[in-house]
């Protein structure tokens, strides 16, 4: 017989499992103490009962752990300061989504080079994950693969689902299931309806193929996710942060009988691609909310130590440090401004 299985597969090389990385990378509680805390607070704002502001920041993604612990230790030095008016999470994202092609992120090529190590890839997320919680800092990220979660979602305090898959169901499904609260994105053309319909699936039951701690292939039964909301990112059309389409995403909310909490996406189609431009943006959103804007609860930044964004160059050694290699990012003294100027006026406001 002709063979008719794997005729485009080159290798299948077996992971470690989530139950042995998890063993091998322990929750400590610290860290536990910090994801419990962040992952409380966060639905505290979705519920209405916690006033503050969610801020999601951090670089676009994590190509460099030494500038990430850097970026990390400042943040949550900053987070005391502001602590009063917002409620700061770092973003620290392992999972590129590719228009075509790319770096898909640190855990599919933690050596940028291409040689797809994934197992150290997982291995280095985890132990910075858990760096960063131990400092009494929240991480968000965004969840691509959703076998990703097993070994990493007990050190996350917030998850996204991309523009790209909030119309998948495989993502729906998994984010019914995940443990912290999810933000959905409208889709790349900037129509709402298909997040909407997102966080409607992920609020109830299903059941999928996964895997279990143990690694192998499973039927995971969920509960769905009562914290899914709505991330505004712009889109083909133009941006979507200004108070008519504000007031219009919290109506198609209403409607709907979803969440009403609003995030706005500082960056991608909300700044034009344009890196300074999230200044802009959060400033106007801010004087929303300072202004009685109650639906607008959180907001997200691309930030980095250094500002812009680089190539990945043939050479690794010339690789800048601080700087992303993906969507171009604020730098820390942008950070620092936008950081404390809405805590002058969130302040003034109250």
């Amino acid at each position: 017989m002709k063979k008719t299985e794997n005729l485009r597969v080159t290798e299948v090389r077996r992971l470690v499992t989530p139950m042995q990385l998890k063993g091998r990378i322990p929750l400590t509680s610290a860290a536990n103490r910090t994801v419990v805390e962040g992952r409380e607070q966060v639905q505290a704002i979705l519920d209405g009962t916690d006033p503050r502001l969610l801020v999601v920041i951090g670089p676009c993604s994590i190509h460099d752990e030494a500038s990430a612990v850097e970026y990390a230790t400042r943040l949550a030095a900053l987070r005391q300061e502001v602590a009063s008016t917002q409620c700061i999470v770092m973003r620290v994202y392992f999972e590129k989504p590719r228009t075509t092609i790319g770096w898909k992120g640190l855990i599919y090529d933690p050596h940028l080079d291409g040689s797809d190590d994934v197992e150290t890839g997982l291995n280095r997320a985890r132990e910075l994950l858990l760096r960063i919680n131990e400092m009494g800092l929240p991480a968000a990220t965004e969840f691509l693969d959703p076998i990703v979660p097993q070994y990493i979602d007990d050190l996350v305090a917030w998850a996204a689902v991309g523009a790209r898959t909030t119309e998948s169901q495989t993502h729906r499904q998994m984010a019914s299931g995940l443990s912290m609260p999810v933000g959905f994105k409208n889709s790349t053309d900037g129509t709402l309806q298909v997040a909407l319909d997102a966080m409607l699936s992920a609020r109830h039951p299903h059941s999928f193929l996964g895997i279990d701690p143990g690694g192998l292939t499973s039927v995971i039964r969920t509960l769905g996710n009562p914290y899914g909301h709505l991330v505004l990112r712009g889109g083909k059309a133009g941006t979507n942060y200004d108070p008519e389409s504000i007031a219009a995403a919290d109506a198609a909310l209403r409607k709907a009988s979803l969440r009403s909490g609003i995030m706005v996406d500082c960056s991608h189609a909300n700044s034009a691609k344009v890196f300074a431009r999230q200044e802009e943006v959060w400033n106007n959103v801010i004087a929303q909310r300072a202004g009685g804007t109650k639906s607008l609860v959180a907001m997200m930044v691309e930030s980095h130590l250094l500002e812009g964004s680089q190539a990945l160059p043939a050479d690794r050694s010339q690789l800048k440090y601080g700087v992303s290699i993906t969507d171009a990012c604020v730098g820390w003294e942008t950070t620092e401004r936008m950081l404390r100027q809405a805590h002058e006026r969130l302040s003034a406001s109250k």
